[in-house]
C-alpha cells in the first residue's frame, strides 16, 4: 500500500512538472507570434505579456517547492534560455517558506551529531529564518559561544532527485524538437542544474565556502564572515558563529546607531571588487537578506550556499575585455567576446558592434549613471535571448551580483555609483591577469611579434597576388554585411507578401465555392491554404528574428 501511494505521488509530481514545461514553451511560442496580439503587435504589449509570464512562472516555482526555487535561481543566470523579463523576475525569487516543527529540528540534530549534541545547552525553538532548503536556529554552547544552526529540511534529497529526474526527461524531449532544440544544449543545462543543486544539499561544501571566504578577509577589520564550528557540522547541519547586525537596507536604524550609510556602501563595494579582482572567489547572492552591518560599522556576510569563482583564464580574458572597453574599442571588444566563445564567429557582427558601442558610451562617460550596471544587464539580456550568443554562467553571476549590490548601495546612498568606485580595482585587470606589469609587457611583446610575423609575409603575399592578377585568376568579392542582411529581409518580405496574396486568392475561391451548387469543393482551396499558411507563419518568424536587434533602442545605424 505504501509503495502504491509512493508511485502515485511520483506520477502526480511528474505530470505537474510536464504540464508546467509544456505550458511555458507554448506560452513563449505564442508570445513570439505577432498575429497573436489583439489590436496589432507592439513592443509594449509583448513586454507586458512577458512580465505576466514571469510572475506566473515565479508563482509556479514557489508552489513546486525547494528544488524549483533553486532551479529558478540558476535559470536567472541563463538569459540565453528565457526572455529578459522572466530572468529578472526569477533573480528576485524569494524562498521564504513556512518553518517545519521544532521537534523535527531536534531529531535531525540528534541523528546528525549524535553525542555531540551534549555541547548544545540552549537551542531556541523559534527560527531566525526559514527558507526552501533549511531553517536557522540560534543556540548557546557549553563553552559560552553563541552560534546558529542551519538545519536541512527533512526528505529534501529524495524530492530533489525525483524533480531533477523528471526535468532531465523534459530536457531530452525538448532537445529532440527540430526547432526548440536547435542551438541549445538542453540536456547539458539539465545535467549542470542537477550537479549544482545536489551539491548544494551537502552543507559540508557550504562550510568549506564559508571558511575560504572568511580567510580572504581575515586581515580586514571592516568585513566579517562567521566562522565554521566544524565539530558540530555535517552533511545536513551547518554550525556557524552568531554575528548579529542591522539589516543593510535599514537606513534609519544605521543612522540611529551612528553609522554613516555612505561609508557602508563604499566599504561593501570595495569588498566586492576585491572578491572579483583579487581573489576570484565571490558571493554570488548579495541580496539585502544576506548582508548586515555590525554595531561598529563592519559589513557582515551571511549564507554561502551560492558562491562564484572566476578562473585564471577567464580573469585574463576579462582583463583584455576591460582594456578594450577602457579604450572604447567596440570592434576589439567584440573580437574578444568571439574568442571567449560568447559570440558565434559565423554571424554578422555589425548590430553587435553598434550595441557594444552604445553600452560603452553609456557606461564609461562621466557623470556615471546611478544604475548603469542594471541597464547594462538589461541590454545583455535583450541581446542574448533568441540569438546565437552564449554568456558563461560565471560572467552572468558576476553581472547579476554587481547590479544587485549596486541596488543595495543606492538604498544606502542615492548618489552611489559602483562604476566610479571600480576604477582603481580594474587597473590590475588592465595588466591581463592582474599579477603585475610584466603581464602587460608580455602581451605587448606577443602582439608585436604577431605584427612582425605578418609584416614579413607581406612581400610574398604581394608577389602571389600580382602573379594571380597577371594570369587573370584573381577574383575580388565584396561583402557588405548590412546589405546582405537587408537583402535577405527584403526577400523574406517579398515571399511573405506573395504568400499573403495566394492565401487571399484561396480564401476568395473558398467563398465562391461555398456559395455555389457544389459547396463540398470548398475543401480543396482550404487544404491548399494549409501549407501556404504554414509557410507564411515561418516567413513572419524569420523576419521577426532577423529584425530583433534593429528593434532595440538606439540601434538604428552605424
Amino acid at each position: 500500500m505504501i509503495a502504491s501511494s509512493s508511485w502515485l505521488v511520483r506520477l502526480s509530481r511528474s505530470l505537474r512538472i510536464w504540464r508546467l514545461a509544456l505550458r511555458l514553451m507554448l506560452g513563449l511560442w505564442w508570445d513570439g507570434r505577432r498575429w497573436s496580439y489583439a489590436g496589432g503587435y507592439s513592443s509594449e504589449k509583448r513586454a507586458e505579456r512577458q512580465r505576466r509570464t514571469a510572475r506566473w512562472l515565479t508563482a509556479e516555482f514557489l508552489a513546486l517547492g525547494s528544488a524549483f526555487i533553486k532551479l529558478g535561481q540558476l535559470l536567472s543566470a541563463r538569459p540565453d534560455v528565457l526572455p529578459a523579463d522572466v530572468v529578472e523576475e526569477l533573480a528576485h525569487l524569494q524562498d521564504q517558506v513556512p518553518a517545519f516543527p521544532f521537534a523535527v529540528v531536534q531529531a535531525i540534530l540528534e541523528a546528525e551529531l549524535g553525542d555531540r549534541c551534549a555541547e548544545i545547552i540552549d537551542l531556541e525553538a523559534l527560527p531566525l529564518g526559514s527558507a526552501s532548503l533549511a531553517q536557522v536556529h540560534r543556540a548557546s554552547l557549553r563553552s559560552g559561544r553563541q552560534v546558529v544552526f542551519k538545519v536541512q529540511r527533512p526528505g529534501l534529497e529524495r524530492l530533489f532527485r525525483l524533480d531533477l529526474e523528471v526535468l532531465q526527461q523534459v530536457a531530452a524531449a525538448i532537445q529532440r524538437h527540430p526547432r526548440w532544440g536547435q542551438g541549445r544544449d538542453w540536456v547539458g543545462i539539465a545535467k549542470e542544474c542537477r550537479r549544482v543543486l545536489l551539491r548544494e544539499l551537502d552543507f559540508r561544501l557550504e562550510a568549506e565556502h564559508a571558511a575560504r571566504f572568511r580567510q580572504q578577509f581575515l586581515d580586514d577589520n571592516g568585513i566579517r564572515i562567521p566562522a565554521v564550528i566544524w565539530e558540530l557540522s555535517s552533511r545536513r547541519v551547518l554550525c556557524l558563529d552568531y554575528l548579529p547586525g542591522i539589516k543593510i537596507t535599514d537606513r534609519a536604524a544605521l543612522l540611529a546607531a551612528g553609522i554613516n550609510p555612505s561609508a557602508v556602501a563604499e566599504k561593501g563595494a570595495a569588498s566586492y571588487l576585491q572578491q572579483l579582482v583579487r581573489f576570484g572567489f565571490f558571493h554570488a547572492d548579495p541580496h539585502p537578506g544576506n548582508l548586515a552591518v555590525a554595531a561598529d560599522g563592519a559589513l557582515i556576510y551571511y549564507d554561502f550556499g551560492m558562491m562564484g569563482q572566476i578562473s585564471e583564464r577567464l580573469r585574463s580574458r576579462i582583463g583584455r575585455m576591460v582594456r578594450a572597453a577602457a579604450s572604447r574599442d567596440a570592434a576589439a571588444l567584440v573580437e574578444e567576446l568571439q574568442q571567449a566563445g560568447v559570440i558565434a564567429t559565423d554571424i554578422e557582427t555589425g548590430p553587435v558592434r553598434r550595441l557594444v558601442r552604445l553600452m560603452l558610451n553609456e557606461a564609461l562617460t562621466p557623470p556615471f549613471s546611478a544604475n548603469v550596471l542594471g541597464k547594462l544587464s538589461s541590454d545583455l539580456y535583450d541581446l542574448v535571448y533568441g540569438q546565437p550568443f552564449r554568456l558563461p554562467p560565471e560572467l552572468i553571476f558576476v553581472m547579476r551580483a554587481l547590479s544587485t549590490f549596486e541596488g543595495v548601495g543606492r538604498s544606502l546612498d542615492p548618489g552611489f555609483s559602483l562604476m566610479a568606485i571600480a576604477r582603481p580595482y580594474l587597473l590590475p585587470l588592465m595588466t591581463a591577469s592582474g599579477n603585475g606589469p610584466n603581464d602587460l609587457f608580455n602581451e605587448i611583446s606577443r602582439q608585436a611579434a604577431e605584427v612582425g610575423s605578418r609584416a614579413l609575409g607581406i612581400p610574398r603575399r604581394l608577389d602571389e597576388s600580382l602573379a594571380r592578377i597577371e594570369q587573370g585568376d584573381l577574383q575580388v568579392q565584396i561583402r557588405a554585411g548590412e546589405t546582405d542582411r537587408l537583402l535577405r529581409r527584403l526577400a523574406l518580405a517579398q515571399q511573405a507578401a506573395g504568400q499573403s496574396f495566394l492565401l487571399g486568392g484561396l480564401a476568395v475561391a473558398a467563398s465562391l465555392l461555398a456559395a455555389s451548387n457544389r459547396p463540398a469543393l470548398t475543401a480543396v482551396p482550404l487544404l491548399l491554404a494549409l501549407p501556404v499558411g504554414l509557410g507564411w507563419m515561418k516567413s513572419q518568424g524569420r523576419l521577426k528574428r532577423d529584425g530583433r536587434l534593429d528593434q532595440m533602442p538606439g540601434i538604428k545605424g552605424e
